[in-house]
Formats: structure tokens, sequence, C-alpha cells
């Protein structure tokens, strides 16, 4: 009989990589082999595709049957090879035409009866899969609406190895993706909802306009939970691309929300602070899955109680923020996770954090103390840092500003930040190296005096003067001005005293 190949996607990460499934039915003693390099559920799978096949009415060959999983030196795991590896089978036993096999990638899981059900990271599979030339994919029915969101490649939705069979014999139609609905993007929580505190406000401003971190110090009820849920608002929408990203990410974690249009809003992030160490980066056994910081990719992540989490917890987040990944090794592999989000902690004065300072009863060693739990390396990579108060009256409430106001003045912020570094590749300041600030866009040297003063006094760190460098540009954007001047600098030193905090 001759060998017949067909495709499936093995996915690294969020990278999927096309694999050619070759399958040779010969003469031997009825054995299954199968070859490259896959994990304990591939295995599995070959007990699966054979129960699938027969139940659904085909007959399986009686004979030795080797299939090898190319590029052999890829680790291939999960289930989602089932259906390739079941239709190869029937291609080399001469059910199928191989020149329908040709150019189409088979994804999903197969039930004992041939049902077909749906696997994580369907999205990034067909990324891969279009980007490697392929014209078409057959998709379990499940998963038909994230399938749909991946443009230039057709794609079908099965509900069963007997429908993919009569599809690829010519003999029936699968059903097609329906059309993409437009993103209903609900109204964000107010930012008017915020009593006082205009400190606090002005810093999440500037965070979201220039894309900087941001510390919320304060007693319980202040807002700092209030702050942080609107931040997302203020951010401008995802592009596309940014979106499909995101997508892909939630596709290999499983949080993918089922059927709708490709969402374009920023996510917003916030897990708890009993979380481990793999939740928070990504982990598990075999290839690592994402964690919340690459969750939260091109969004906010919020650490709320932040002197609760691990000091480990803490300090493993350095990497994220300064480039914008995080890598993971593991005996299967080391996998790479986008993480470029922007990190807002909140946390009380002190471990008694009552209403008032004034009633605290904690001595001064362990507020100190408690506050020192966000290490000086951490701190020095968060821009921003803002003391919020208690509330005295509520004769305000109807003052503030609101999310449209201020967004505005946010996404006009953005424009002239991304028409300033656009030529260089970047859009935001925070994004700006620190060399490209202190040169082809040096500022004068009595407009930097209050930065030369601050590291001369130990005040600063290299970084956290070209940190207050970039604050000091996003102020300067905020305000519409070509540049920053010495008030603007003395402002960004102002959101990083550590006295703030």
């Amino acid at each position: 009989m001759p060998i017949v190949r067909a495709y499936a996607v093995a996915l690294v990460g969020v990278d999927g990589h096309v694999v050619e499934i070759e399958a040779d039915v010969g003469k031997g003693l009825p054995k299954f082999h199968l070859l490259g390099l896959p994990d304990a559920s591939l295995h599995e799978s070959k007990d699966r595709v054979r129960a699938a096949v027969v139940n659904s009415g085909f007959i399986w060959p009686s004979e030795k049957i080797v299939l090898a999983l190319s590029p052999a030196t890829l680790r291939k795991t999960g289930s989602g090879f089932d259906l390739a590896l079941a239709c190869a089978v029937l291609g080399a036993g001469e059910v199928l035409p191989q020149a329908e096999l040709e150019g189409t990638v088979l994804l999903g899981e197969l039930a004992l009866d041939g049902r077909l059900r749906a696997v994580r990271g369907m999205l990034p599979c067909l990324i891969a899969a279009r980007d490697a030339g392929m014209r078409r994919a057959v998709v379990p029915e499940a998963g038909l609406a994230e399938a749909a969101l991946v443009e230039g490649i057709e794609v079908h939705g099965a509900a069963c190895l007997a429908d993919v069979l009569s599809f690829l014999q010519g003999a029936c139609a699968l059903r097609s993706p329906e059309p993409q609905a437009d993103d209903v993007v609900p109204d964000p929580p107010d930012l008017a909802d915020v009593v006082g505190q205009d400190d606090a406000r002005h810093a999440i401003e500037i965070a979201a306009a220039g894309g900087h971190h941001v510390l919320l110090v304060g007693p319980p009820g202040t807002g700092k939970t209030m702050l942080a849920q609107r931040f997302v608002g203020l951010l401008p929408r995802l592009a596309p691309q940014e979106a499909l990203a995101l997508a892909a990410i939630r596709s290999v974690a499983g949080r993918l929300p089922a059927g709708g249009a490709l969402s374009t809003v920023p996510p917003f992030v916030a897990p708890h602070h009993s979380s481990s160490m793999a939740a928070l980066l990504g982990g598990g056994s075999g290839i690592a899955r994402p964690g919340a910081v690459s969750l939260a990719h091109r969004g906010v992540l919020f650490l709320d109680e932040a002197p609760e989490w691990g000091a480990s917890l803490l300090d493993s987040l350095r990497t994220p923020l300064e480039e914008g990944e995080v890598r993971l090794a593991r005996a299967d592999g080391t996998v790479q996770y986008p993480a470029r989000f922007q990190l807002v902690l909140a946390a009380n004065p002190c471990p008694c954090a009552p209403a008032h300072d004034r009633d605290c009863v904690c001595p001064s060693l362990v507020r100190r103390r408690y506050l020192g739990r966000l290490s000086g390396p951490l701190l020095d990579r968060v821009d921003l840092r803002a003391r919020m108060f208690p509330v005295t009256a509520l004769a305000a409430t109807g003052h503030a500003e609101g999310t449209a106001t201020v967004r505005a003045r946010v996404l006009a912020a953005r424009a002239a930040a991304a028409e300033r570094w656009g030529a260089l590749g970047f859009r935001t300041n925070a994004e700006v190296p620190g060399p490209v600030l202190r040169t082809r866009f040096a500022l004068p040297r009595g407009v930097v005096r209050p930065l030369d003063a601050g590291l001369r006094a130990g005040q600063l760190t290299a970084r956290g003067a070209d940190r207050a460098l970039r604050i000091a540009w996003t102020l300067a954007d905020l305000a519409g001005r070509d540049r920053p001047d010495e008030d603007l600098v003395e402002t960004a030193l102002f959101f990083r005293d550590r006295r703030a905090a």
C-alpha cells in the first residue's frame, strides 16, 4: 500500500509547527507503531483512534501500521492529533485519496464513538497552518467560532469522524463559520465613581498615557481597587494583531470565551495573593502553560494586597517587567510567552490597616517591615507611586472627571508619543530605552538638573533616573508640549518618591 501523508499542528508555547504524519500499512504482525517523540496522551491516542474508526463503520487494517510524525525531533503533545492520525491510517488503507489530504490541516480529539471534541490552542495552530501555506483546515464544530478568528485559511467544522471522511471523499459539505459579529465593548466602570484622591487619579492618568507601572498605597476603603479596575477603561483598544496574539494565549490556556468576535478590550487580570508561581508566571508538567502575566498581555496585571504576596513571587516579575516576555524551562522544552503588561500594585500602609493612620497600633519598625516586603529592585521598576488618603467628605462625588474625559487626554498623549517614537519602533514612552532618551532626545542640562541631584544624593538609581525621564515625557505629552521642562522633571520625581509609598 502507498505511504499517505496527513497534516496536524504541534504547539510549543504559542508557536505552532505543522507536523507531517506519514502512514505506512504493510505486511507484518498487526501492531500500531507511533514514532516522532509523542507524549503520554498522544501514545494513548492509538486506542482512541482505533475505536473511533471501527465505531464509525470503517475497517481498521489488520496489518502492521507505522505512523511517523515529522519533524521527528519536535516533542508532540496533546490529543489534537487524533483526527489526523485516523485520516492518515484510512488514507493508507485506500479509503481516502491522498490529493484531498494535501494542504489540509486536521485538528481534533476523537471520542470512542467517533465524535470530534475541541482541543486547547486551536487558534495558534491555525495561525501556524496559514503561515505555512496550508489552504484549509477541518476542526470540531465546537471550536468553529474560535477557528473563524483566523483569516486567510478555509475552515470547516465537523461533528464526527464519519462527516470528515465523507467531506474528504467529496460526498458532503461541512459546516462553515458564521459571519463574525462586531465586537461589542461594554461601558467600563466610570472613573468619576472614585471620590477625591487627586494624586492617585493623576498617577493613573499618567500611567495610562505612558504605559507606566504604578503603586497605590492607602488604608482600606480609599478606592485602590476601584482605581485599578477603571484603569483599563483609559487604555486604547487593542490593534487586530494584538487582539489575535492575546486570543492565542487565552486559547492555549483554555480561557478563550466561546463564540463572539475578537475582543479588542485590554485584559484586566487580578490573581489572588495565594496564587502559586505556576499560576502567576505559568507552568505545569510537560510544556508549561501561560500564567497570569501572559493572560494580562497588552493589558493590566493588578496585584492587590501586594505585601501579602510571597517575596519570590513579586521578585519573579522583574524579568517580565523589563523584557515583556516570560521564559519557562521544563524537561520537555523551553517556551516563551508574551507578557507585556502594565503592573498596578495596591498595598495597605501597615498590617493593622485602620481607616485612619491616627488609629494605627503598629510600631514604626513593623510598618517599615510591612512595606519592605516590596523589594527595592521591584520598586525601582515601578514608575509611579501614589499615596491615597481616607475620604473625609462625600460632597465632592459628582465633581470628579469621568472616564471619557480622561481617556481623551490619554489617547491624545499616546498619539503624540507614537508620532515621536514611531520611526524607532516604539509606541509609548515606557518602551523607549534610556540611551535613546539621553542621546538622540537629550534634554538640556538645566532641565535634567533634578535628576543629577537625585543621583548624587543616592535617591535615584540610573534605572530610576531613566524611568523618571520617561514620566517627564509623558507629562509633556499630556500637557501638549514638545518636550519636558524642569518643572515636569520635578513632578516626575515627586511620583517616584519612596516617601509617597
